[in-house]
């Protein structure tokens, strides 16, 4: 039955209005919106107090709830898939990390295995986060599987996900890259840069090429000077591309978060959280792919390789919340840098990413504090803080 949310403020699409109805149709899909003065026939949920926001996109997550989704099976997946809800995510991307082309292939086959089959937030395809990365800057990605990109490879990939892989993310210094990046856009797979000690030339090849992308932005890359602008100029001075961010304050520190989306605009700026397994868990011992991790107050470093962070344990809500807290970001651009543009960024604003007539009624309520209150999917309450329950 179509019914109306009644709040303080909805963030549409091209404008943030104050007061109003939504409404939510027969299919779970989203109708219009109206004005206060002109409340609607029909059943209305009240949220007074409260702001109506389209549901969080994820386009680089690689765990929660001590699942991981390079050897969690699909139980674990779809607990993972589940348990987003609470960070207001209604639609993600699982994210790989560099492994064997064997391993990345049986990855591939379980997603496509179980398409559509996912109870929580949606999946919306793959993004392989290597292999193909230069050692110098690998992070928490294992060295011992990097190597060249290969457009035969990358066409074993599609057929064995079902089409499901839809990014990549790689090094532009690589031999063969820009060649590469060329034949994956044409295939409808996004690229993204990182992982990389590449120089300024490079980089940019790869982006005339096609690659729109630049893979959690300031870390895995060289820093910038005046004489040395390198793969993190390229993601400053490109014009057209769209730079992931990790806002949880220890990859990347406010005054720079700051002059990252001055110098990009927010449209620029696509939020990610890079959460590890140990997302939604206490502090402890994990593994990230082969690699032992250690996470303390809320960090996660590698056991080994030089104590070098290994993703987060950073909820996409948190990096909402952080921005508007932070001063760096009012409240209707801090969301629109964790749906609209992280939606935009992979080409899948037509299934999620804002509100508009006719898209699935995804949709988060949140405290004016920017705190998430409950998560609808497909117009249906999926979550509701434990806070709230009468």
């Amino acid at each position: 039955m179509t019914c109306f949310i009644h709040a303080d403020k909805f963030f549409l699409e091209n404008v943030t209005e104050t007061g109003g109805y939504l409404e939510i149709d027969d299919n779970g899909n989203f109708g219009f919106y109206y004005s206060e003065n002109k409340k609607p026939d029909g059943k209305i949920i009240d949220y007074v107090g409260k702001y109506v926001a389209p549901g969080l996109v994820d386009t680089h997550i690689h765990g929660l709830l001590n699942e991981d989704v390079m050897k969690s099976n699909w139980d674990g997946i779809n607990k993972i898939s589940e348990g987003l809800l609470q960070a207001g995510v209604t639609s993600w991307v699982p994210t790989t990390i560099t492994d064997s082309s064997d391993r990345l292939i049986n990855i591939c086959e379980k997603f496509a295995k179980h398409k559509g089959e996912e109870t929580g937030a949606k999946i919306l395809g793959l993004h392989f986060e290597g292999p193909y990365f230069t050692e110098k800057h690998a992070g928490a990605e294992n060295t011992k599987y990097m190597c060249d990109p290969s457009i035969d490879e990358l066409y074993k990939f599609k057929a064995a996900s079902d089409n499901m892989l839809i990014k990549m993310s790689i090094a532009p210094e690589r031999k063969g890259a820009k060649e590469f990046v060329r034949e994956a856009v044409k295939s409808g797979v996004i690229i993204s840069l990182g992982h990389s000690a590449s120089n300024f030339a490079d980089a940019i090849a790869c982006v005339e090429a096609g690659a729109s992308m630049f893979c959690h932005t300031y870390n895995g890359m060289e820093p910038m000077s005046q004489h040395s602008p390198n793969l993190l100029g390229a993601a400053f001075s490109a014009r057209l591309v769209t730079d992931e961010l990790i806002c949880d304050g220890h990859h990347v520190l406010q005054p720079t978060i700051r002059a990252l989306i001055q110098a990009k605009g927010v449209e620029h700026i696509c939020l990610i959280t890079d959460c590890m397994q140990a997302g939604m868990m206490p502090d402890g011992d994990y593994v990230l792919g082969e690699l032992p991790v250690y996470v303390e107050k809320g960090v996660a470093r590698l056991k080994t390789k030089g104590n070098s962070l290994a993703g987060s344990v950073l909820l996409l809500k948190q990096a909402v919340e952080n921005l508007v807290n932070w001063n760096i970001a009012t409240p209707e651009d801090a969301i629109m840098m964790a749906s609209y543009v992280p939606a935009m960024s992979i080409g899948k604003l037509a299934q999620c990413g804002s509100i508009k007539p006719d898209k699935p009624a995804d949709f988060i309520v949140l405290n004016k504090d920017m705190t998430l209150c409950e998560t609808y999917l497909n117009g249906v309450l999926r979550y509701k803080h434990k806070e709230q329950v009468n």
